[in-house]
């Protein structure tokens, strides 16, 4: 039996009922959708970044302090694994002066002629040295949780430096009726919104070597910042790259269209005839 075979009691029902039913699964989507903690979680806006533009370069300056950021601040709990002291030459330090940061911490290295470790002064292969042994070690003194490398942190995170920025300037207190366990703490940027890590910084909670007020906003802008720059070093060369194939793209474009143009124009230009047989 097809609808149209239906008395017009009858299909006036069945259109009213699936109005009905269509409502009510709307309403308690609706509904679901508004009990969810997860609508309590912002979305980080848009900063003007500078190194944003189509042409633009990262700021080295504001490298180099974002280094000293991490480390004097972020590298207690954090590791970079995958980025060296070479890596800072020419970008945020000298020669010199990479060479002296390394210099400054003391890597196990080994085995000698006598089948013994030892220590030995930084160099400038070496990497980034790590806060903790192993993982284990990370979790006990964090109470469980497990501080994730910065190397590419930028790059795995939706947002990049828009949601590292929010989420270490969004500490706040819980909204009513929300409740934390002891050791976490209430920020609306992160997943869940309940992070075990404490708020890392604040106003003057380092003083930057070239004299630079040390603002949340600063001191959160250089540190994301130096990250952008470590999760994607090839940054400013690609924008140069591009620069050149488009400049190059402009010249040669236009002459391989002219060059088409002249050795086609014999060949579109012809007639052709055809003539039956006899």
């Amino acid at each position: 039996m097809s609808f149209s075979s239906l008395s017009r009691g009858r299909k006036a029902a069945l259109s009213t009922l699936g109005v009905l039913a269509a409502g009510g699964a709307g309403l308690a989507f609706a509904l679901h959708r508004s009990v969810k903690a997860s609508e309590l979680e912002l979305h980080p806006p848009s900063y003007p970044w500078s190194h944003n533009g189509l042409l633009s370069s990262l700021d080295h300056t504001s490298i180099r302090r974002g280094y000293q950021v991490y480390k004097q601040v972020c590298a207690a709990c954090h590791s970079m694994d995958y980025l060296a002291f070479r890596n800072l030459i020419g970008v945020s330090h000298t020669e010199a002066e990479a060479k002296a940061l390394a210099e400054e911490y003391e890597v196990l290295d080994g085995p000698n002629e006598e089948g013994e470790m030892f220590t030995r002064p930084g160099k400038l292969s070496d990497y980034f040295p790590k806060p903790y042994p192993n993982p284990e070690a990370a979790r006990a003194a964090n109470n469980g949780a497990l501080p994730p490398d910065l190397s590419y942190i930028i790059s795995a995170r939706h947002g990049g430096e828009d949601y590292v920025f929010s989420l270490i300037t969004g500490y706040c207190d819980p909204p009513a009726g929300v409740s934390l366990r002891e050791g976490l703490h209430y920020n609306p940027y992160f997943p869940g919104q309940a992070i075990a890590m404490a708020p890392p910084i604040y106003n003057e909670i380092l003083e930057y070597d070239d004299g630079t007020p040390a603002s949340m906003s600063q001191v959160a802008k250089d540190v994301c910042t130096f990250l952008r720059w470590a999760s994607e070093p090839e940054h400013d060369h690609r924008k140069r790259m591009g620069l050149k194939v488009l400049m190059i793209s402009g010249i040669l474009i236009p002459l391989i269209y002219y060059i088409k143009r002249l050795k086609w124009s014999v060949l579109k230009s012809r007639k052709i005839a055809y003539r039956p047989p006899k």
